[in-house]
């Protein structure tokens, strides 16, 4: 079955979900102290593009690019629902962001995760992220792990 990925308003009951799932996943991987969760009223900010994959209607995926100051962007709240997960469903949107970053001229992707979600760190790790040292105002936790991915010159290859 074909999922398509597009830009969404993070407000729909669709999306709503989506976020209640991952803050829920994250929560059974991590004690609440150390999360940083965004609500969906925090997610529709002008600094946040949200991308929502689906197949046959339904929302499967997310995954948001949050920027700062410094030409840095930030991957942000990026879920798979657990019966799609393996599909590529992540990386196809890891990719968007990423593309979305660069046509904006931003210079690095950052993200902070958690050390045990070990499908996320695939991914990004699959995907040229490295990890490195705290990024943006993420304190190090036991539970965090940050990476970041160089965008050599903004401009898509």
């Amino acid at each position: 079955m074909s999922v398509d990925i597009t830009v969404e308003t993070p407000l729909s009951d669709d999306v709503r979900r989506l976020v209640a799932a991952l803050n829920e996943t994250a929560l059974s991987l991590t004690p609440r102290e150390f999360t940083h969760h965004l609500t969906v009223e925090q997610m529709a900010g002008p600094d946040m593009t949200l991308f929502v994959a689906r197949e046959n209607g339904d929302a499967v995926a997310m995954g948001a690019l949050r920027r700062h100051p410094g030409s840095i962007g930030e991957v942000k709240r990026m879920y798979t629902m657990p019966d799609h997960q393996g599909r590529g469903i992540g990386g196809r949107i890891l990719a968007e962001i990423e593309a979305l970053a660069r046509r904006e001229g931003l210079g690095r992707l950052v993200l902070e995760t958690g050390n045990n979600f070990d499908a996320a760190l695939r991914v990004y790790q699959r995907d040229g992220f490295r990890t490195c040292g705290p990024v943006l105002d993420y304190p190090p936790t036991p539970y965090t792990a940050f990476f970041e991915k160089p965008l050599s010159n903004g401009v898509s290859a």
